[in-house]
């Protein structure tokens, strides 16, 4: 299947402007997710054997297997059914913001297959919270899902940063009920002064609203409060991401995911003018780095979602090398095709299936 995507389906899609065959590669999945017939057999075909792999259980929450497609592919939740057809053993949705935008001026994505690297300036284009709680409203809820579903919320371009946490909790209180957990992402390049609320000061604020809402809404419900994640930056210092993680620890955030997109612009990208995040494989050391620094500062006791430089089962199983407790995918998928999670957890169950058979 792989070779048949280079082979032909890329060669479409690169054809085209980077951010044109997205929304084909979305809408193509929105309309498997339409068809919950061709999805089951998919699943059964795609899914792996109970027999080589154990699911993961994290946050509270069961992982079929440890991959996932990482937030940014389906912004506005259009597609997400179908991530199970698929093989993935989660999705995360988003970024999502109170209101509805349309990012940046395009063009705003740039591919280079060559290092299998995407530069992109989106900006949190979505259909806002509004629009996309009621399109989950119509779709499968949390306990119904074949497997979890997260929900990416970042600051709406159009809120100044002192407006930022009012922004947030928003989007928080319109979509937590539809989410298996919830991601606050500070660390997106693409939004004016959004990774300043990686700072300390700031970072205290936003979590100790987030949390004291979550905490309190799913009190009257009677349920227990919704997993809430912490996405960082790949360019904070060590310095910073132990503030970060004290942070954490202070308002008891379930986990972390490390990392995002880079303003960094290693080896050959040294040339390159684009403004952006820079995602895909020069990003897979620098992310291994913080993976291994956060899981050894914590003791290994703060589930890590591992992202970032993913492009075979190698590169993924550094990750849990590092302390990764899950891993997500998406510029590698651009460059390998719709399957290749499914390739990398399969690969990865084989993995396990060796060290399990080495220690017996």
């Amino acid at each position: 299947m792989g070779f048949f995507y280079e082979r032909a389906v890329r060669r479409f899609l690169f054809a085209t402007d980077a951010e044109r065959a997205h929304e084909r590669a979305v809408h193509a999945m929105a309309l498997l997710a339409h068809c919950p017939p061709l999805c089951r057999i998919m699943e059964r075909w795609n899914n792996l054997s109970s027999g080589s792999f154990r699911p993961v259980e994290t946050l509270g929450l069961k992982f079929p297997n440890a991959v996932g497609l990482a937030a940014g592919f389906d912004k506005s939740g259009r597609a997400w059914p179908a991530a199970a057809a698929l093989g993935f053993g989660h999705v995360e949705i988003g970024t999502v913001t109170a209101l509805q935008q349309p990012g940046n001026p395009k063009p705003r994505v740039f591919r280079y297959p060559a290092e299998e690297a995407v530069i992109n300036r989106m900006g949190f284009n979505n259909d806002g919270a509004d629009l996309v709680a009621a399109r989950l409203a119509k779709q499968p809820g949390p306990g119904r899902r074949k497997i979890p579903l997260g929900i990416n919320l970042g600051k709406s371009k159009a809120a100044p940063l002192d407006k930022a946490v009012a922004d947030y909790l928003v989007s928080f209180a319109k979509l937590a009920d539809h989410a298996d957990y919830l991601v606050l992402n500070v660390s997106s390049p693409n939004t004016p002064d959004l990774r300043r609320l990686q700072d300390e000061d700031r970072l205290r604020e936003l979590l100790g609203v987030i949390t004291t809402a979550n905490r309190e809404r799913f009190a009257q419900l009677g349920k227990p409060r919704k997993p809430v994640l912490l996405k960082i930056a790949p360019d904070l210092s060590f310095v910073q991401i132990d503030a970060v993680l004290s942070t954490i620890a202070h308002f008891g955030l379930d986990g972390i995911i490390a990392t995002n997109t880079t303003l960094a612009r290693p080896g050959p990208f040294a040339a390159v003018n684009e403004a952006g995040g820079l995602s895909g494989r020069p990003l897979r050391t620098r992310s291994t780095e913080i993976i291994r620094y956060i899981s050894r500062t914590t003791g290994g006791r703060l589930p890590i979602i591992g992202v970032g430089g993913i492009d075979d089962a190698v590169s993924a199983g550094e990750k849990f090398d590092a302390g990764a407790t899950l891993v997500q995918v998406y510029t590698g998928m651009i460059f390998r095709g719709p399957f290749f999670g499914r390739d990398v957890a399969r690969a990865l169950a084989d993995r396990q299936a060796r060290v399990w058979g080495a220690r017996r």
